[in-house]
């Protein structure tokens, strides 16, 4: 299904633009496979959390992470069912068991400590496909990272008692496995790609 939208892209592509060079048409690709499996992975996880009643909460976790994402970059799965695996156990059931599970307020002051710690130590991370490796952008990402866990981690403690708490600790979590190097060990892909190109 991903190569039949892959080449029905493809060939719609070629059809409206007559100058592309080898490496667009590679960027493209890159690019569209990008989209196809985070369309397919969502809709799976979309479909999970209806029939678990927890699609607000869900929005709200996928929200808040991808605001932390974005500057924190973090491990990509190079095989779209790993992806989907541990996706919906991060982006899902992290919040779920946050939100179903009361956690006290000294391991959240923990929790928060460590991802702060690990934000300074390993944001931005990057991959193989997409090194960063341009020092003064790596500089303003992790500024900007450490600065949103920090804010997130006020929020937390401040709100301990409220699900925004949780929800705000779920995505500060996954994006704190996500950069730290453990995740690229599991699953044997290379961790600070930028000091290899």
């Amino acid at each position: 299904m991903k190569e039949a939208f892959l080449n029905h892209s493809m060939d719609f592509i070629s059809k409206n633009r007559i100058d592309m060079s080898d490496e667009d048409k590679e960027k493209l690709i890159y690019g569209l496979e990008g989209l196809y499996m985070t369309i397919t992975k969502l809709l799976i996880i979309f479909l999970i959390a209806l029939a678990l009643g927890f699609i607000k909460e869900f929005i709200i976790t996928l929200i808040l992470f991808n605001i932390i994402r974005f500057p924190g970059f973090g491990f990509h799965a190079s095989k779209s069912i790993v992806c989907l695996i541990s996706s919906t156990i991060l982006i899902l059931g992290l919040p779920y068991l946050f939100v179903n599970v009361e956690v006290n307020l000294i391991i959240k002051l923990i929790l928060c400590l460590v991802s702060v710690i690990t934000f300074i130590i390993c944001a931005p991370a990057d991959t193989y496909k997409r090194p960063l490796t341009n020092k003064k952008k790596r500089t303003i990402r992790k500024v900007c990272a450490c600065t949103i866990a920090i804010i997130y981690s006020v929020i937390i403690i401040a709100f301990n008692k409220s699900i925004i708490s949780d929800l705000l600790l779920a995505a500060l979590m996954i994006e704190t496995v996500l950069i730290s190097p453990i995740m690229y060990v599991i699953f044997g892909e290379p961790y600070n790609n930028y000091k290899k190109v």
